[in-house]
């Protein structure tokens, strides 16, 4: 029987090992955090779920036009309120819950899961340091790292977990914070920045470059500053944060121009960094790549034969979903299983401020630099009849094709549920299906899964 050797718990290793199981190997698990990893515990559902209390406090503030009152009033922000104790007890519970039925699950399907710190030993033995500080030798055919990365320090804005934080110490305040200064404008800035707005702080977030989601659609991150601006939260632009201090009463944040911008706390969201110190991984050869991520190829295979990678740990694209895609790949290719290296352009992301975005495929920087030819169009979700019964307008449809073949390249969705609804376009950009094909479907009326297919009709050309 193959042996299998898996170090970390996140969604990379426990999905490589359910994997690895159905192919009949013998698999040992090695997790020193929580199975689950940051996805369960720290990141993704602890996250996802602070956002759903602010999504419906969005909601309601925002529903007077609907003719709800609140106390006989027409529903507005200033009337609702936050427990944050309640909310971040409910937050660590549904995480401590998810780990454990993910592990249960391991369990019962064989895997061994065992609690410690592993390294390698050589390409075929992994070393497991036990809690009470023995150390136990696995023998192993093959070895997943999936250790995943950590919030990214600076120098002069190191976190205490009180007033000065990083996103895994969120869930620990017991009041929100009055003025909440976020650093860093990426997915996960921009993700607390729409979140803590929802629940009542007053937000700033401060910006490297010159709009928020830099790296992300230029109408989407317009939208979504639009909303920001809407709601009061601010956003200050081209200003880099260089060091975050505590004063008597909150926090003061320095920027390189020399100004001071003052709160009660501040959250340092300025990226990640992977987890591969005391691995092992210099003493067997295993081939780092930029900013110390460990470099795979498409089948999750490193530089050593036998030894695989997965997840943030890679860098490839640190979501969940990319992660566990990882391991499942490693485990197919490892086993001798009939395999599809990865292919990141059928991959979907979503962020999930309020209005959420998702993508799948080609970009709008791919279609304006030229990287391939085709079309688009945008189809506001103003006009869609479903938007404005619901008084959720914030947000749109855009669908990239392929010129001349009219095949779907990519799409980008804007709105409520954008993580729902961009699952029928990454199935059409995967089925290679053409706009003509999708927008043949049905849809329901009303809906908004209806201006996807609407805007896949207006890129439809007649044939002469």
């Amino acid at each position: 029987m193959t042996a299998v050797v898996i170090i970390g718990g996140g969604p990379g290793g426990y999905e490589a090992a359910l994997v690895a199981r159905q192919l009949g190997a013998d698999v040992t698990l090695i997790d020193s955090n929580g199975v689950g990893g940051s996805a369960v515990l720290t990141d993704c559902v602890p996250s996802k779920s602070l956002i759903a209390t602010a999504n419906v406090m969005n909601l309601a503030a925002e529903s007077g036009s609907l003719g709800v009152l609140i106390d006989g009033q027409p529903a507005a922000a200033h009337l609702l309120s936050a427990d944050l104790n309640v909310v971040n007890a409910r937050v660590k519970t549904l995480a401590e819950a998810q780990s454990e039925d993910i592990e249960a699950r391991l369990v019962r399907e064989g895997v061994r899961v065992v609690h410690g710190k592993g390294r390698l030993n050589g390409s075929n033995l992994v070393l497991v340091g036990t809690p009470d500080g023995g150390e136990v030798t696995y023998r192993a055919d093959a070895v997943l790292i999936a250790t995943g990365a950590r919030p990214r320090q600076l120098a002069d804005a190191m976190p205490d977990g009180e007033r000065i934080l990083n996103w895994e110490q969120l869930y620990d305040l017991e009041t929100l914070p009055e003025r909440l200064i976020v650093v860093g404008s990426g997915v996960t800035g921009a993700e607390f920045a729409s979140a803590y707005q929802g629940l009542g702080s007053r937000v700033v977030l401060i910006s490297s470059r010159d709009r928020v989601l830099p790296g992300e659609d230029p109408d989407a991150a317009a939208v979504l500053e639009e909303v920001y601006a809407r709601r009061g939260l601010e956003v200050i632009s081209q200003a880099r944060a260089i060091s975050a201090r505590r004063t008597e009463g909150g926090v003061v944040v320095k920027l390189a121009d020399g100004r001071e911008i003052h709160g009660s706390h501040v959250l340092m969201a300025v990226g990640s960094i992977p987890n591969t110190e005391h691995l092992g991984l210099e003493g067997v050869g295993v081939e780092m790549g930029k900013n110390g991520f460990i470099r795979v190829d498409r089948v999750s295979r490193t530089s050593v034969r036998g030894v695989y990678a997965a997840g943030d740990v890679t860098g490839v694209f640190m979501l969940a979903s990319v992660a566990a895609m990882q391991g499942r790949i490693a485990m197919w290719h490892a086993l001798g299983d009939a395999v599809h290296p990865l292919d990141l352009n059928l991959v979907s992301s979503n962020i999930f401020t309020s209005p959420e975005i998702a993508t799948v495929g080609m970009t709008q920087k791919d279609l304006d630099e030229g990287t391939f030819r085709g079309d688009v169009i945008m189809l506001p979700f103003a006009t869609n009849a479903r938007s404005k019964m619901q008084d959720q307008q914030d947000g749109f449809v855009k669908i990239f094709c392929r010129r001349g073949s009219r095949l779907i390249a990519g799409a980008v969705v804007v709105g409520v549920n954008a993580s729902e609804l961009i699952h029928v376009l990454t199935v059409a950009l995967s089925q290679r299906m053409t706009v003509d094909e999708l927008a043949s479907a049905f849809t329901v009326y009303p809906s908004l899964s209806g201006s996807i297919a609407e805007a896949a009709r207006r890129l439809h050309i007649h044939a002469e």
